[in-house]
């Protein structure tokens, strides 16, 4: 195996002048960032109300995943275009294309068309966060990298705490459409914000966009997904159709890596991902995004299908466990910028989280409603030990020339695993529902809806079978995301790099 190039110098930032451009930045680039963090959250509490309303409650997850994959897809496209046309001029584009996509998702009348939109929300999405994480790379150096990763989990810490409460009152109140058009007004004053940053420079030399590499990119990306789909039911005649699917997707893969290799402009560099600490960093960052998305989106169906919660308190139940990630991010943050240290937070809050899902694999049944949901946070402030370091590991590692490509690798990464992991996910918890007899479609959709009109239709037999089905099918669920997690531990505790 060839030894890995080492990381590309950066020139020196003074401590005061690093602070300076970062808080001069931090007000343009926060709203950017809140808004990538809230589309996943004010979405997650708003769930079982679109199923009730559209139907189709077993495709559920692709309102999540059609987001995720997009934003997978998209990620490394303002990744790169960033670096070469300047960040500031790429996040003003994302934040239009992903408002034309929210507008879209408000005035959907089928769950197929709410899926069409969130793949075009997406795709403006897929550059909120890394332009922004790419922006303060450039600005500060990489170990006061860390101490910054604080400002930016305050940032996700008010935005995951705040989007399941204004998704669940918004529901409850004006319907699960007032979540789309909510993020416009703050979408437009994020561009104004924006328009009054510097225009920044990119590369000098001749541009050219890797266009073959995007087409093998995506190819992978979408036909992976659409396997697990392909696959949920189990049934015989799936098997054709998910072959090809897999044949499509190694194929796709291999294309794409000798493709990135042999190309002068690459859009996914893999001199980035043949650095050992890098590729280790972004598989952890995939392991991390399909663990905490996919509890993120069932949570809510658990809540209003075993305790018969509303939107609002869907969102209120949701609060410790949104929250925790923020908080355990902030800190271990902090702890970073002190003792340089890094890789040892998640390789020992992963093991935790592990334990705590066995636990709720086992016992979740027999909590309250309450005890759950605050179970759920303290597992999250577990779950908070990973991101930060993840960016902080590849930022460094790659230096200042290629922050846009790994931002956006980490990006790819995280997104690509979360649309996996909850596709992996819904399909397990409706196999799961499905073998107890329970149907799927009609009386599952009404135990969601919780109205007296439709709960009418089924007897309270029925009703309480339903329930106990969704509670024992995510016995299941929660032993898939224990899978996830101890991945992330195994990765945690073999990256090279663990101080900065």
């Amino acid at each position: 195996m060839s030894a890995s190039p080492p990381p590309a110098a950066e020139p020196p930032v003074r401590p005061g002048s690093a602070r300076a451009s970062f808080l001069a930045l931090f007000p343009s680039i926060m709203l950017p960032m809140f808004l990538g963090i809230l589309d996943q959250t004010i979405v997650a509490t708003a769930l079982p109300a679109i199923a009730a309303d559209l139907g189709n409650v077993e495709r559920i997850a692709w309102i999540v995943v059609a987001y995720l994959i997009a934003t997978a897809t998209a990620a490394p496209v303002y990744g790169r275009l960033g670096d070469a046309f300047g960040r500031r001029k790429l996040l003003i584009v994302s934040l239009i294309v992903a408002m034309s996509g929210s507008t879209l998702c408000a005035f959907a009348v089928s769950t197929e068309m709410l899926v069409a939109a969130r793949v075009l929300q997406g795709l403006g999405g897929g550059g909120l966060i890394s332009l922004s994480q790419a922006l303060i790379g450039q600005s500060v150096p990489p170990r006061e990298r860390a101490q910054y990763q604080g400002y930016i989990a305050a940032v996700a810490v008010i935005a995951s705490t705040v989007g399941p409460v204004i998704g669940g009152l918004l529901t409850e109140f004006f319907g699960w459409r007032a979540i789309f058009f909510f993020n416009i007004p703050f979408g437009l004053l994020a561009i104004l914000l924006l328009l009054r940053l510097p225009p920044g420079t990119g590369e000098k030399e001749p541009f050219r966009f890797d266009w073959m590499g995007l087409v093998f990119f995506a190819t992978f990306v979408w036909s992976t997904l659409i396997l697990v789909e392909a696959l949920r039911g189990g049934a015989l005649a799936a098997m054709g159709p998910a072959l090809a699917l897999a044949g499509l997707a190694v194929a796709a893969a291999i294309l794409l890596y000798f493709r990135e290799k042999r190309v002068a402009q690459p859009l996914l560099p893999v001199t980035l991902l043949q650095n050992p600490s890098i590729w280790r960093a972004d598989a952890l960052a995939m392991s991390h995004g399909a663990l905490f998305v996919s509890l993120i989106a069932f949570v809510p169906i658990y809540l209003r299908a075993v305790y018969g919660a509303s939107a609002a308190e869907i969102g209120l139940m949701m609060l410790p466990m949104t929250a925790g990630v923020g908080f355990g991010g902030f800190a271990v943050g902090q702890v970073i910028s002190r003792t340089g240290r890094t890789a040892i937070f998640p390789s020992l809050g992963l093991m935790i989280v592990g334990a705590m899902l066995l636990f709720l694999a086992f016992f979740a049944p027999a909590m309250s409603m309450l005890q759950f949901a605050w179970f759920l946070g303290v597992l999250s402030v577990f779950l908070g030990t990973v991101m930060g370091v993840v960016q902080v590991t590849v930022q460094s590692e790659a230096g200042k020339r290629m922050l846009g490509a790994a931002a956006a690798s980490v990006a790819v990464a995280r997104s690509f695993g979360a649309a996996l992991g909850t596709a992996i996910v819904g399909a397990v918890l409706f196999a799961a529902v499905g073998a107890t007899g329970i149907a799927i479609s009609g009386p599952l959709e009404a135990v969601l809806q919780g109205s007296e009109t439709a709960l009418s239709g089924i007897d309270a037999a029925t009703e309480a079978a339903i329930r106990e089905a969704v509670a024992t099918g995510f016995r299941s669920v929660f032993l898939t995301i224990f899978v996830f997690s101890m991945i992330g531990c195994a990765l945690s505790w073999t990256i090279p790099r663990r101080t900065v």
